[in-house]
């Protein structure tokens, strides 16, 4: 399972979640930005105009050059004008001051701030901090109104006012910000969600029919709606389930063309081959009194029959495969007894090793004439490929997970060069021959393919492998119904 974050709803809501968040973060910082800046300088012209206007009445007053005792009263009298704004007033004439607070050291006042009111002719203000506190601090030159009395005086009156109620109402502002923030936000991530989910619906209905079309449902469409990006998606979607599904039913007609093609033609061979074979049966008997070429023709006529009746014979055993006609016909058995017995028929009783268990040990339900033809391809293609000793064994195991359940396993050995490679994915393949590979072939190729159908038949596998001693091991697992108790169907 993919974690969370690694899938596409997952990616869509944080994209749309972080850039809902940074607009939202952006836009409430402009905001602030803006506001706190029109508050600040509205209180601050507030405060400029009325300290230009008490400086310019009171400043009429004083005598030049002024003497220390003026330059109290100036700075006395302007931080009286405000009471109610606490201002802090210092007065200088060249190295003279005087403040309205006594022993105030006005520390706020920079040499940058002084230098600029003694070079300027208009205010100067400048906002400090101090201790987290905002202040103003503004600084006037006085000028006489004559241009021909000294029009710069060289008396320089600053103020130091602390923007109490402005950061009051920022400090507000603040609040009022992030309180409008997490609304946003949570708004943002609800349309993020939306937004989302109509992306993504499109696209868990094309998963889904995907993995419809996956199971063998090609007749799964799409419904189309809008004209988007995704509506071509799914509209190409259609137009190649369409295309898939006409060539699927395509094959599928040329495939049951074949399979009955082979099952016609294996079926009208056989009444043929019948009668061929009872020629070549007789031929043989009198060979022996024919001319030794006759005997020779006859011989390998005889030997091509049998070969093309087996060949007929696989042919109609896999057409009853991929018909579905093949079917087990169960039975309870002795399966040592039952491969004892495929070796006596066959005559490799004395050109096999055996290791099988006692008769009466190991019973089963399973189909005996196809237990017959699995056994008897593989162990006939040990002899035919192989190199003696062949060896066939046959044991038990316990299903994994499963109490008193058991799998029959059947082994094949040989002592030949084993299967090279490259041929062992396709040893059970149809019709694959090499000059190396475990497939018969002398044969039709079909052999070991029909012993791959009867073992799937009855629910098990077949693998073929080497050993690390040489030679090839074919090995059949069979899982073994319980045999019938009397009474029982």
């Amino acid at each position: 399972m993919k974690p969370p974050l690694r899938g596409l709803r997952g990616r869509l809501l944080v994209a749309f979640v972080l850039v809902a968040a940074v607009a939202t973060l952006t836009t409430g910082a402009l905001t602030f930005r803006e506001a706190r800046t029109g508050v600040l300088q509205q209180g601050q012209d507030t405060v400029i105009k009325r300290f230009r206007y008490h400086v310019n009445a009171i400043a009429a007053g004083i005598s030049y050059p002024p003497s220390r005792a003026d330059l109290q009263w100036v700075a006395t009298e302007v931080a009286r004008a405000e009471p109610a704004q606490n201002w802090r007033v210092l007065v200088t004439y060249r190295k003279l001051r005087a403040t309205s607070t006594p022993q105030d050291r006005f520390t706020e006042l920079t040499p940058a701030m002084r230098s600029a009111v003694g070079s300027r002719r208009a205010a100067v203000f400048q906002r400090v901090s101090t201790d987290g506190r905002s202040s103003l601090v503004v600084g006037l030159p006085v000028t006489f109104e004559s241009p021909s009395e000294h029009p710069a005086s060289g008396v320089a009156v600053f103020l130091t006012v602390r923007q109490t109620a402005e950061q009051g109402y920022v400090d507000a502002l603040v609040a009022a910000i992030g309180r409008a923030v997490v609304p946003a936000l949570g708004l943002a991530v609800l349309l993020a969600l939306l937004a989302a989910r109509g992306v993504l619906r499109p696209v868990r209905e094309l998963r889904r029919a995907t993995r419809r079309i996956a199971e063998g449902h090609l007749d799964t469409r799409l419904a189309i709606n809008g004209s988007d990006e995704l509506a071509d998606l799914s509209h190409t979607f259609n137009e190649t389930a369409a295309a898939l599904e006409e060539s699927v039913a395509e094959l599928r007609r040329m495939g049951a063309r074949a399979r009955r093609f082979v099952a016609d033609v294996s079926h009208e061979l056989r009444t043929p081959l019948a009668a061929m074979s009872a020629v070549t049966d007789i031929l043989d008997e009198d060979a022996a009194r024919l001319a030794p070429d006759t005997a020779t023709a006859v011989r390998l006529i005889s030997e091509e029959t049998v070969k093309l009746a087996r060949l007929v014979d696989d042919l109609m055993e896999i057409s009853r495969f991929d018909a579905g006609a093949a079917g087990l016909q169960l039975d309870d058995i002795d399966l040592a007894e039952s491969l004892r017995r495929t070796l006596v028929a066959r005559a490799w009783s004395a050109t096999v090793d055996t290791r099988l268990p006692e008769p009466g040990e190991l019973s089963g339900r399973v189909d005996p004439r196809r237990l017959d033809v699995v056994v008897a391809n593989l162990v006939g293609n040990a002899l035919g490929h192989g190199a003696r000793p062949v060896q066939l064994s046959l044991y038990t195991r316990k299903m994994p997970d499963v109490e008193e359940a058991r799998w029959a396993v059947i082994e094949v050995l040989d002592s030949g060069p084993g299967i090279p490679a490259d041929v062992l994915p396709h040893v059970f393949d149809r019709f694959y021959k090499s000059d190396t590979a475990r497939t018969r072939t002398e044969g039709s190729g079909l052999g070991l393919s029909i012993t791959a159908e009867n073992v799937h038949l009855h629910g098990g596998t077949v693998r073929a492998a080497n050993r690390a001693e040489g030679g090839a091991v074919f090995t059949v697992e069979i899982p073994l119904q319980r045999p019938l108790e009397r009474g029982e169907s």
